[in-house]
C-alpha cells in the first residue's frame, strides 16, 4: 500500500481531484478531516484545535488502510503535512505530535495542486489572497521532508488527466 496525497492551498480542487483520481485508479480515498471538524465546530478555530484535527486525520487514514484491498494505493485529500502547514500559517506553530506524525506518515507521492482554478468561497475557506503564498509553503515543506512531489495543473478533466499521468509515471518509475 502506498499513499498518494492530493495537497495544496485552499480552493485548488483537492477534494474533487482526490475523489475522481481514486475512482479512476479503482481504489478508495480519504476526505480531509479538517474540513469536517471546522464545519462541525461552527466557530473560530484555535491552535488547540490543530492536534485534534491531526489525530482525526490519522484515525481516518488508519481506518481506510484496514479496509484497503491488497495491492491498492490509497488516495488522500490532504494529510498531516497540510495540518502542520496550516498550524504554522494560522497560529505560528503546529503541535510537536503533528510535526512528528507528519514526517513519520509521509505520503509516497504528493500531487501538489496549482492555484490555477477559480477561488470558491464555501464558509470554511477564508484566505483567497494567501493561495500563492501557501502554495510556496507547501512546496518548501514537502521539499524539506524529502517527499516525492509532482505538480498538477489545469481545470476539470484536464486536471484529472494531469494527475493520472503523474501517478502512472511515478508508478512506472518506482515499479519493483
Amino acid at each position: 500500500m502506498r499513499r498518494i496525497v492530493v495537497t495544496g492551498s485552499e480552493s485548488t480542487g483537492k477534494t474533487t481531484l482526490a475523489r475522481h483520481l481514486a475512482a479512476a485508479l479503482g481504489t478508495i480515498w480519504i476526505p480531509e478531516y479538517a474540513r469536517d471538524y471546522a464545519s462541525a465546530r461552527r466557530g473560530a478555530l484555535t491552535v488547540d484545535d490543530v492536534e485534534p484535527i491531526g489525530r482525526g486525520q490519522a484515525a481516518r487514514e488508519d481506518a481506510a488502510i484496514a479496509l484497503l484491498p491488497p495491492g491498492r494505493d490509497l488516495v488522500l485529500d490532504t494529510d498531516l503535512v497540510s495540518t502542520m502547514i496550516y498550524g504554522d500559517h494560522y497560529y505560528g506553530r503546529a503541535p510537536e505530535w503533528v510535526r512528528e506524525q507528519a514526517a513519520k506518515r509521509r505520503g509516497d507521492l504528493y500531487l501538489l495542486c496549482a492555484t490555477d482554478v477559480p477561488w470558491e468561497a464555501d464558509g470554511v475557506r477564508d484566505q483567497p489572497q494567501a493561495r500563492h503564498e501557501l502554495h510556496a509553503k507547501f512546496a518548501a515543506q514537502l521539499n524539506a521532508l524529502g517527499a516525492r512531489v509532482l505538480p498538477v495543473e489545469g481545470t476539470g478533466a484536464r486536471r484529472l488527466q494531469s494527475a493520472l499521468a503523474a501517478v502512472r509515471g511515478w508508478r512506472a518509475a518506482t515499479a519493483c
